[in-house]
């Protein structure tokens, strides 16, 4: 069946009939939520929605973590011809108020008491008339007003959608209007994407195109459902049948995949890079290293069979598996099959560690403005270092100045009450990503930076920040790190360490520290640091290379700001937050220079 809109996909989902459809935590114990009681709990919803007066077009926004009642609300809001608007349980209240004032929301969904407080705090600078609160909790006095229970409209009235609410959600035409996601901002201010019913329909006809997904799997949603790709992954699992397991906090990630031992795991590189890190950290002193070394040599040699697909079968390979690479899948839970990446871009090195310890990650690319996905590897076509072939159902082509341009129709219908940038956004009918890439001539898409992104010393040499961080964090004692260098006669590193590994290290090395101020400023550290660097500078070209480290006491979060809430890192954020140092490290590096 090929879908038309978003809500074709809960009519297929609520048809399958699935005891398992959901999964999700309650002190302690993993409950099932059945295709039924998912459908019951919808219909519930839907009908509360319509006795506020709720219809086509109204803005209504999602304010919470991953769980069920995220899912139920979106399709109870699409069902009725509105848009859902989600917004990042991350967000401060002014961020909040913004996203809810912009899309003229008259109605939020909350998670607990907590995105309670925040949103009627703020409720005065919004349109917001009426809030549905998910947790089941006794309601303050203080905060009752305008707010209702979400398990009281869940648990209301007859298991099904009434016949003529059912006619009006088969109704929803392709064009409708589905959601406004605000992006989350690397370079600026949120805007609000537009996307239809069709945008997003078109590529869950497409995206999961050469993967065996069925019902059976199991898939853990952790990535915040508030941006695109957790949100079409999730949509197309339900679609294809995939038990969802909801994990809301990200924190509590390894232990989720411990628990429901997922066959099928999508993340952010984030995510990947920490898993690395970690069986680093643990690889740590003889004879762990010596055999952790001889493993990943043995894997160096398999290698093309796992990015073939195949399983290697020599007597090293079966031992190093044993001792080694079995460990690493078992922190993911042990059942996973297939892996794959998308959000931000891998890494080729990171990839390639992947694939000798025997894990073949597909990685994807797409934006916010596409639905999201443009092109993606799969089990049948992979190519390592690239973002795979694009989808069927899109073009793409490579503008004189190696922007990439798309279009197809998954591109979205523009910014929210933005025409201006809504015609900036594109190129003579094609979307402007904003990232420059390439296509092999085998039709595999490289993604190499983000356009804007791109540093230009003072030189005109450009530099394209974001491999040679991947590189960087290749190394466990780097947690972050953020190039910098636009307009100026050279590029440095900002590096966040790894502070777990870090004041480890420091304790075995005898150095004294009362506070990580203290820590990143000692000489021992400083020296380990650019050491780290001029190991990464051997495989840049002169221009690039990285002529100073700054080491920085902060660790770099979506809460603090310096990451976006899907762990892209906002550049400009942490260059102005760390402005004085790097006016201070260029003025040092001018006065030490040579008339």
């Amino acid at each position: 069946m090929s879908l038309n809109t978003l809500n074709d996909v809960f009519f297929t989902a609520v048809e399958r009939n699935l005891d398992r459809a959901m999964l999700h935590r309650q002190e302690g114990t993993w409950l099932p939520i059945s295709s039924s009681e998912f459908r019951s709990n919808v219909a519930g919803t839907v009908r509360g929605l319509q006795e506020w007066g709720i219809h086509q077009g109204d803005r209504i926004a999602i304010l919470s973590e991953n769980r069920p009642e995220w899912s139920i609300a979106d399709f109870a809001i699409l069902l009725l011809g509105a848009v859902t608007v989600p917004a990042y349980a991350t967000l401060t209240p002014e961020q909040t108020a913004f996203t809810l004032r912009d899309s003229a929301a008259t109605v939020v969904f909350v998670s607990t008491e907590h995105q309670l407080r925040k949103v009627q705090a703020i409720l005065s600078q919004t349109q917001v008339q009426r809030i549905v609160v998910m947790d089941r909790l006794e309601i303050p006095s203080e905060l009752a007003a305008n707010c209702v229970l979400m398990n009281r409209f869940m648990t209301q009235g007859q298991l099904t959608l009434d016949p003529k609410t059912e006619a009006s959600a088969r109704s929803i035409q392709p064009d409708d209007l589905a959601t406004i996601i605000y992006t989350s901002g690397t370079t600026g201010i949120s805007k609000g994407a537009m996307l239809t019913h069709g945008n997003m329909a078109s590529h869950i006809n497409f995206s999961l195109l050469g993967f065996d997904v069925h019902p059976g799997l199991t898939s853990v949603s952790f990535l915040p459902l508030s941006h695109v790709t957790a949100r079409h992954v999730d949509l197309a699992f339900l679609y294809h049948g995939v038990t969802l397991a909801y994990c809301p906090f990200i924190e509590h990630l390894p232990e989720t995949l411990l628990e429901v031992r997922p066959t099928l795991c999508v993340s952010v590189p984030r995510v990947y890079e920490k898993i690395y890190a970690k069986t680093e950290m643990t690889a740590r002193g003889f004879p762990k290293r010596s055999i952790y070394n001889w493993a990943l040599a043995v894997g160096r040699v398999h290698k093309p069979e796992i990015l073939a697909g195949e399983t290697p079968t020599s007597a090293s390979w079966k031992l190093a598996n044993k001792l080694v690479f079995s460990k690493i899948r078992a922190g993911m839970g042990g059942n996973v099959e297939t892996f794959i990446s998308g959000g931000a871009p891998l890494g080729r090195e990171l990839a390639e560690w992947y694939a000798t310890a025997g894990i073949r990650i597909h990685e994807g690319y797409g934006l916010t403005e596409t639905s999201p996905v443009i092109a993606v590897n799969t089990p049948i076509n992979h190519r390592i270092g690239t973002v795979g072939k694009i989808l069927p159902n899109l073009e793409v082509r490579i503008a004189d100045d190696g922007e990439i341009l798309v279009r197809g129709p998954s591109v979205f219908k523009g910014y929210w009450d933005r025409p201006e940038e809504t015609q900036n956004a594109f190129q003579d009918g094609w979307f402007k990503t904003g990232d420059i890439g390439h296509i092999d001539r085998d039709g595999y898409l490289s993604v190499t930076d983000r356009k804007k992104e791109l540093i230009k010393t003072s030189g005109g040499k450009f530099i394209a920040p974001q491999p040679i961080e991947n590189s960087l964090k290749l190394n466990p004692f780097i947690g972050t790190a953020a190039i910098i260098g636009d307009k100026r006669k050279f590029a440095f590193v900002i590096i966040s360490p790894n502070f777990v590994l870090l004041e480890t290290w420091a304790h075995e090395n005898k150095i004294a520290f009362s506070s990580r101020a203290e820590l990143v400023a000692d000489p021992k550290v400083q020296e380990l640091y650019e050491g780290i660097a001029a190991e990464v500078n051997k495989n840049l070209a002169r221009f690039e290379k990285l002529k100073r480290v700054l080491l920085v006491p902060d660790e770099f979060t979506a809460d603090n700001g310096a990451l976006t809430p899907t762990m892209k890192l906002r550049r400009r954020v942490i260059e102005e937050r760390y402005r004085r140092q790097i006016d201070d490290l260029y003025a040092q590096a001018e006065a030490i220079s040579p008339p």
